[in-house]
């Protein structure tokens, strides 16, 4: 009875929460009762999203851009696609709210309200990429199970934090130290207090990149709830699961951490090539770190119609996980020939790379544009989908729209 009341509860504050306002007389709610002002809920509104963007699943929330929403050089919230793996964190106390440090390997155990944590350290500010690490999994064949996102679950806002090594050199960190771990305070789908919906970590090389934050704000505002309010991690160029939000506390470890999505196929692909639909050991997966090289043509949209005799100007942006892109290049042709975009330096590391070309189409019909961009070590994106792997990983295949000339 104690469990039943307590999910009650649990439940009955998250309605309330999504609604806006307590729900007078919900103590004598039936149970499994869904209130009339949530049976039709408009995620739009909710989330403050375009209403362009896709939604993929609703418990937990997914949603994606399509790409021509993606066009801003800082994507700004209603763009930005959201992947979480439970509940949205429901009645923050942000009075109350405070971040701990634990773990083996770590000289101290230690607690930081956030106004410690602003007073205490410097603010830093950088524009990194985030992409979910199954971006493009619809392309795979044969199909691999999970959200079946195309090429909208990316974004680069800009996040305003603290280096997560400030903290850590003040925290202090034994020479064992090999992984950090994340916990936060989303609920698991089944609201059992006890599981964790993810629990993701980096090595501490990667904690300790400058710009590697603890965000607390999101394009000079309060990070909105559904992306992380009160304090995310921000990870830039890594599988956005690394940047976990809702964050309270932190472990530093000896070991590579093992929490809730870091173990078996989870954000994992195949040490070496495997046939489509093969069944690899957990053994035999590696754990996905820096994105590869990617691309995205967001202007203009794809269907766009073009009167002969009309230049075709494309825009787009290109990231290379915690590479640079050195190159951008366009096809007309299906790949069979290309030409270079002009293609601008990174605001700072980790942040996407603006493209740009201007294009003469010969005649009327119909043509695919297609863009390829390479990184600094000289790996460019594959045309077509790249090696099959179990989860739908890393499908950074050649972005293309489709134009008639008129």
């Amino acid at each position: 009875m104690k469990r039943r009341n307590f999910v009650g509860k649990v439940a009955l504050g998250a309605m309330s929460g999504i609604i806006g306002t307590e729900i007078v007389f919900g103590s004598t709610m039936p149970l499994e009762y869904k209130p009339i002002a949530l049976q039709d809920i408009d995620p739009y509104k909710m989330f403050n999203k375009d209403k362009e963007m896709v939604i993929l699943n609703d418990k937990p929330w997914n949603i994606e851009a399509r790409a021509h929403l993606l066009d801003d050089r800082i994507t700004p919230n209603k763009a930005m696609f959201v992947r979480n793996n439970g509940l949205i964190p429901e009645n923050i106390d942000i009075q109350n709210w405070a971040l701990t440090f634990d773990g083996e390997s770590t000289k101290q155990k230690k607690t930081y309200t956030l106004t410690e944590l602003k007073k205490k350290f410097k603010i830093h500010t950088y524009q990194l990429t985030l992409e979910c690490g199954g971006n493009g999994r619809n392309e795979f064949d044969p199909p691999a199970k999970g959200n079946q996102w195309t090429i909208g679950a990316v974004s680069c806002a800009n996040w305003t934090g603290i280096r997560l090594k400030d903290i850590l050199e003040d925290v202090g960190i034994k020479q064992d130290a090999i992984y950090i771990g994340y916990h936060a305070q989303d609920l698991h789908l089944t609201r059992d207090p006890s599981k964790e919906s993810i629990s993701r970590g980096m090595p501490m090389y990667k904690a300790l990149m400058d710009e590697t934050l603890l965000a607390f704000e999101m394009n000079g505002k309060a990070i909105p709830l559904v992306h992380g309010y009160p304090l995310r991690l921000v990870a830039g160029g890594w599988p956005a699961s690394v940047s976990g939000k809702w964050i309270d506390r932190i472990s530093i470890i000896n070991k590579e951490h093992d929490g809730e999505k870091m173990m078996g196929s989870s954000y994992r692909v195949p040490k070496n090539p495997v046939a489509p639909g093969e069944v690899v050991k957990d053994s035999e997966m590696a754990i996905i770190e820096s994105m590869p090289v990617k691309s995205l043509i967001t202007y203009p949209k794809t269907g766009a119609l073009l009167e002969l005799g009309t230049s075709l100007n494309i825009r787009g942006h290109a990231w290379a996980g915690e590479l640079e892109v050195s190159k951008v290049m366009y096809s007309i042709d299906f790949g069979a020939t290309w030409k270079a975009c002009s293609l601008e330096g990174p605001l700072n590391r980790l942040a996407w790379q603006h493209f740009r070309a201007n294009i003469q189409l010969p005649k009327k019909g119909y043509y695919e544009v297609w863009a390829k961009a390479i990184d600094s070590s000289g790996t460019a994106q594959p045309m077509l989908v790249p090696g099959w792997n179990p989860k739908g990983y890393l499908n950074n295949a050649c972005h293309r729209i489709a134009v008639k000339v008129v």
